[in-house]
């Protein structure tokens, strides 16, 4: 896909845009930006995410009345749903382990250099222990031990359920930022929503309970009336701080 904009070009471009024209967009188009999407950096690679393109009318209907008429939602021609899967750890974790030893060639584990073996037991032995869990009582367990061995050296402290889940959404932060602007670069428009019922949502395009919707997309072509005022930052001063 042929990119419109420079990066620069399409940061500035990119607007929450309120209303749409009811023009419609290349469903290829959007398809082949949620591509670029899942490229975005992922914590330990481990890509837990997914994404739903609805081109349905009748679905987007529905997940409209479920984000309370927001006109982002009513005008949008397609919305894409951007979902945090921590629940999926276990089956990315497998898939990080075969792709490695795919990198590594058929061999013993006793023939690995000590950097694949590293890499190997980080996928083994570390990601389960963080992302291990039974009702919050093993996160906040691992969390006390993991406090007190931080008072003699560094070490990764967010190990709660709660701590997983942030960086779940993250990653799919990261991934959802990378799609707005590849629709910018194309000169289509997006606006990211968090006014929803979640539950309902789920609902209609048959999620599980386990799963977590990040954000709902809006996607389509700007309405001379779409952005509702002029971008506000405050000063950028209070914001950069150079150390």
């Amino acid at each position: 896909m042929d990119l419109e904009k420079t990066v620069s070009e399409a940061i500035h471009y990119r607007r929450s845009v309120r209303v749409f024209k009811k023009e419609p967009i290349s469903e290829e188009k959007v398809k082949q930006c949620i591509a670029l999407a899942y490229l975005a950096p992922t914590s330990s690679n481990m890509q837990l995410w997914e994404f739903y393109h609805i081109i349905d009318p009748k679905v987007i209907a529905q997940i409209a009345t479920a984000s309370f008429d927001q006109n982002a939602a009513k005008t949008a021609q397609q919305l894409v749903v951007v979902v945090a899967r921590k629940d999926l750890w276990k089956e990315r974790q497998r898939a990080n382990l075969l792709f490695l030893k795919s990198q590594y060639g058929d061999k013993k584990e006793s023939e690995y250099s000590s950097r694949e073996q590293f890499a190997l037991n980080y996928y083994k032995k570390i990601i389960p222990s963080i992302y291990t869990d039974f009702f919050g009582i093993l996160g906040a367990l691992k969390f006390v031990i993991f406090q007190v061995i931080g008072i003699f050296k560094p070490i990764y402290r967010q190990a709660r359920l709660s701590d997983m889940r942030i960086v779940a959404h993250k990653s799919a932060a990261l991934a959802a930022e990378n799609f707005m602007i590849s629709m910018a670069a194309i000169n289509y428009d997006t606006c990211p929503m968090e006014g929803f019922d979640s539950l309902r949502v789920k609902q209609i395009i048959g999620l599980p309970n386990s799963s977590e919707i990040n954000m709902i997309i809006g996607c389509g072509i700007r309405d001379e009336n779409g952005i509702y005022g002029e971008r506000f930052r405050v000063p950028f001063t209070e914001v950069y701080f150079k150390i």
